[in-house]
């Protein structure tokens, strides 16, 4: 049986510099299960916002996302190098999915401050389905057979350190977020001594529209703010004209949110192992504050009336994040000139302006349309040459 199992799992390297390669329908449904987990994160750090207890909410919600963010990772770089669309790959990428889903599932016990076996249990069939994969490399792509063993023994010897960590710490602990850190540090050491001698041959185009995509799936957490600004209180035949002004500022500020990202100028200007990394990882905060985004206009719309203050820094310090990240992993490298700092200095305005009284999501929906506008200006761009 084990014997047959393993002549199925072989997965050949693909061409990296295959011309028109766009995203299968399977990836997509992964996307699916994705924003599943990210949802549930979104809609239990909104409720903590409400709350009053923003901080308490976001030591729950980065680690869920972390876990959701990084399995989608995994498997979007490796499908990118050995997606040969035979069934056996198929039939792991849907029990890693199944793993996500489960995932999602748990995500509420994290909130509620419970052992998350759940959320473990999902996260161990997906990273099962993963080292499998890794099997495959190994015994399709003998020329990069240390870089497969590497990653399979990585996601194995990570995945004891999470058992331990969820059986032996409750979540309420003090040190569950330091070992929490301990363990993300570990799995995201693993790719980078994994890949260090002999590289993936992932495809770069591939890779900027799997994130591409992702980043319009946390952005739709602020579509679905913006949906329900719009509804209607019971017996009334149009929303509320507050409603309707909030409505237009989130809307603004997500439309805003995709300009910056989807732009002209490259994602990935260097294949480089350090500048991949950089811009890979660093990702993980792009998402996560366009997610928190939404949940912060959410517990805005939630708070309105409730004598909640503050609520309207649960969208300007993500945006401002957002903004700042994208120049650090991206517009520094793909710019030059007065366009370069655009997005820096966007995240300080917002910050800026929303310790002023009165100005709040309107100064970061204006500030954040006005960098959109000059972040798209084509005279001087200066687009440096790849590495």
């Amino acid at each position: 049986m084990v014997e047959r199992v393993l002549k199925v799992l072989r997965f050949p390297p693909r061409d990296p510099a295959q011309a028109h390669r766009g995203v299968t329908p399977l990836e997509l449904l992964f996307d699916l299960a994705a924003v599943v987990a990210i949802g549930a994160a979104a809609h239990g750090l909104a409720g903590f916002i409400v709350e009053g207890r923003p901080m308490a909410g976001l030591a729950a919600f980065v680690p869920s996302f972390f876990m959701v963010w990084w399995s989608w990772m995994n498997f979007t770089w490796f499908a990118s190098a050995y997606d040969d669309g035979s069934n056996a790959f198929r039939g792991l990428s849907m029990t890693v999915m199944f793993g996500a889903l489960m995932m999602a599932a748990g995500v509420g016990a994290a909130f509620a401050g419970k052992p998350i076996w759940m959320a473990l249990l999902g996260f161990v069939v997906m990273r099962l389905g993963m080292a499998l994969l890794w099997l495959g490399a190994w015994r399709g792509d003998p020329q990069r057979r240390p870089t497969a063993q590497r990653y399979a023994l990585g996601i194995i010897a990570m995945q004891l350190y999470w058992i331990a960590l969820v059986a032996l710490v409750p979540p309420h602990a003090a040190l569950y977020l330091p070992l929490f850190a301990l363990g993300a540090a570990g799995e995201l050491a693993v790719p980078a001594m994994a890949e260090r001698r002999a590289a993936t041959p992932w495809h770069r185009q591939h890779i900027i529209a799997r994130y591409g995509r992702l980043n319009l799936i946390v952005l739709g957490q602020a579509f679905l703010a913006v949906v329900s600004a719009f509804e209607l209180e019971p017996g009334s035949i149009f929303p509320r004209a507050e409603g309707v002004g909030l409505a237009l500022i989130f809307a603004v500020i997500a439309f805003s949110m995709w300009s910056v990202y989807f732009t002209k100028e490259p994602h990935l200007v260097s294949g480089a192992l350090r500048h991949s990394l950089l811009w890979g990882y660093g990702h993980v905060v792009v998402f996560a504050t366009g997610a928190a985004a939404g949940a912060g206009m959410q517990a805005v719309l939630q708070s309105q009336g409730n004598g909640i203050n503050g609520a309207h820094w649960s969208v300007a310090a993500p945006v401002a994040l957002y903004c700042a990240t994208l120049w650090w992993i991206r517009d520094r490298y793909a710019l030059t000139g007065h366009r370069r700092w655009s997005l820096l200095v966007a995240a300080a305005l917002v910050v800026t302006m929303e310790a002023i009284p009165g100005m709040e999501l309107f100064s970061t929906a204006f500030i954040l349309a006005a960098a959109a506008l000059v972040r798209r200006v084509p005279a001087g761009s200066g687009v440096q040459a790849q590495a």
